[in-house]
């Protein structure tokens, strides 16, 4: 399964928030099995939403969308969305309904739209915070907030599938340059993948969906490093 991920806001574009959402969705979809083909972010602005999701939408399997949805003036990440794939927003029954029956607070003190979804939509519950999540098509839009974001994410997680690869890191006190040919020995050996990572040493990520081929692949290398 091949997905894209948009993350949305002015505030991640100029440094003020750092875009963990991204790295935490890029692990958790990769441990699902699923491909994280692009990260994307974008402005809180409509068209440029719209401009993003909808041929992301074409060209892979699932886009997540996360941030900008919400309440306030700059929340306009669902009519981006709704754009994109030529729909309304319109006042969604199963969202009203949610708010009718929730604990925390009424409805009637609820911020105009608040209940306000793409039509056709699939309403996602909030089980952490307020502002409703949604499925148009093959998007899936969630808030920004860290923790709201991850809630509603398992809420569906199950249905981002794929191949789950093992994974083993192996840190190597050497120059990047000097590992070329040992890894390209390592990956015509054993059919893994392999990642590095230059900082203090280098951190070498061997992939494979067979576990023993993990293991057996990271013992040579540190033989040989």
């Amino acid at each position: 399964m091949q997905v894209a991920v948009v993350t949305v806001g002015d505030e991640l574009l100029v440094g003020d928030t750092e875009n963990t959402n991204a790295s935490w969705l890029g692990a958790r979809l990769t441990e699902r099995g699923a491909t994280v083909e692009r990260i994307v972010v974008v402005p809180d602005e409509r068209d440029a939403i719209a401009r993003e999701v909808g041929p992301l939408s074409d060209r892979y399997d699932a886009v997540v969308v996360t941030g900008g949805v919400g309440p306030t003036h700059d929340d306009v990440t669902m009519d981006g969305v709704a754009a994109a794939f030529d729909r309304d927003m319109v006042e969604h029954a199963d969202a009203v309904s949610y708010f009718q029956t929730h604990d925390s607070y009424q409805f009637a003190d609820l911020t105009d739209g608040t209940a306000a979804l793409p039509e056709g939509a699939r309403l996602l519950e909030n089980e952490v915070g307020v502002a409703p999540g949604a499925v148009v098509e093959n998007a899936y839009v969630f808030p920004g907030v860290p923790a709201e974001m991850k809630a509603m994410f398992e809420s569906v997680a199950g249905e981002f599938t794929g191949t789950t690869n093992h994974v083993e890191f192996v840190h190597v006190d050497a120059p990047e340059s000097s590992l070329v040919t040992p890894l390209e020995e390592l990956q015509a050996e054993f059919g893994v993948t392999v990642g590095s990572y230059p900082g203090d040493g280098v951190r070498v990520k061997i992939q494979h969906e067979n576990e023993e081929t993990v293991h057996d692949a990271a013992a040579w290398l540190r033989e040989r490093v």
